[in-house]
């Protein structure tokens, strides 16, 4: 059963997630109970509430997503209680004294409260209009990269490539000599690679690509791969994105910001030592927000 099974990944509470993936919370709606306002179960007597379900799916945003949206509840409420039943023991044998405890509970006392200041400072200084100023001024300063719309045909020599350049000045079709003579995989389609930018194939065939006009024809190329002979089909210039296709991106580059900020502003202010001299020098080379 996809629940049992996806229960028995999970270990603890404390996901180890990267520093903003941590803030992330699943958009899961609780309703209230039978048992109390905002009960929603009872366990020896200890109450789990909407809140603590709240701060679950909290802490386990990350594997919730292989969760199906309908079991998340059962889920984080199975997780609870068995989390409810294990401290009650915990404190029974007064493992809630010991200094290894205590310890953890402050730890988890500072990431809380690390948590509450991202969202103040944060979180709360990115808002839709910092992101469409962002996307405005990238529209403003956008010039997309041409694209080419090539076909090929690769063969293993240098005069199988001539040979097939004559066939083409003597008006074969492309296409169909591609799909008869090329050792290439795009060979049952005509040799029709598609829309590519620069960056997206090996370097001596692209700068023979971005030579061509549209409808001509390339000399032998020489790559890894074989000698090829390049089509230019067509060329374009890409629309810019829109915007709900980059808010999340823009969203995301500005709280790294924003919280390189903030933590650039408390450092200013603080007073931190490291014991040893190669963990400090190590820890100095790092980014200001890391």
């Amino acid at each position: 059963m996809m629940l049992l099974a996806s229960k028995k990944m999970i270990t603890g509470l404390v996901s180890s997630a990267a520093v903003l993936g941590m803030f992330l919370t699943p958009n899961i709606g609780f309703a209230q109970t039978a048992l109390g306002e905002g009960v929603v179960a009872v366990v020896d007597g200890s109450e789990i509430t909407e809140q603590e379900l709240a701060f679950a799916a909290e802490d386990l945003a990350q594997d919730l997503g292989s969760i199906p949206a309908g079991e998340r509840r059962a889920f984080l409420t199975g997780v609870l209680i068995d989390m409810k039943l294990m401290a009650n023991e915990a404190r029974r044998t007064d493992l809630d004294q010991s200094e290894a405890y205590v310890r953890r509970l402050q730890y988890l006392q500072e990431r809380s409260l690390r948590r509450a200041y991202f969202t103040k400072r944060v979180e709360e200084g990115v808002g839709e209009a910092k992101i469409r100023a962002a996307y405005d001024e990238f529209i403003a300063n956008y010039k997309g990269e041409p694209e080419l719309h090539a076909r090929h045909i690769l063969v293993e020599t240098k005069d199988e490539a001539l040979a097939i350049i004559a066939d083409l000045e003597a008006g074969a079709d492309f296409a169909e000599l591609a799909q008869e003579k090329s050792i290439g995989p795009s060979a049952p389609n005509g040799g029709d690679l598609g829309f590519f930018a620069r960056g997206r194939m090996v370097k001596e065939f692209e700068d023979a690509a971005f030579l061509l006009d549209v409808g001509g024809i390339s000399p032998p190329v020489q790559t890894q791969f074989g000698w090829h002979v390049i089509k230019l089909d067509e060329t374009r210039v890409p629309d810019a994105p829109t915007f709900e296709k980059m808010a999340p991106q823009i969203q995301q580059q500005l709280t790294r910001q924003e919280y390189d900020n903030a933590i650039v502003e408390l450092k200013a202010g603080a007073n931190i030592e490291i014991a040893d001299p190669a963990l400090a020098a190590a820890y100095a080379a790092e980014p200001a927000g890391n």
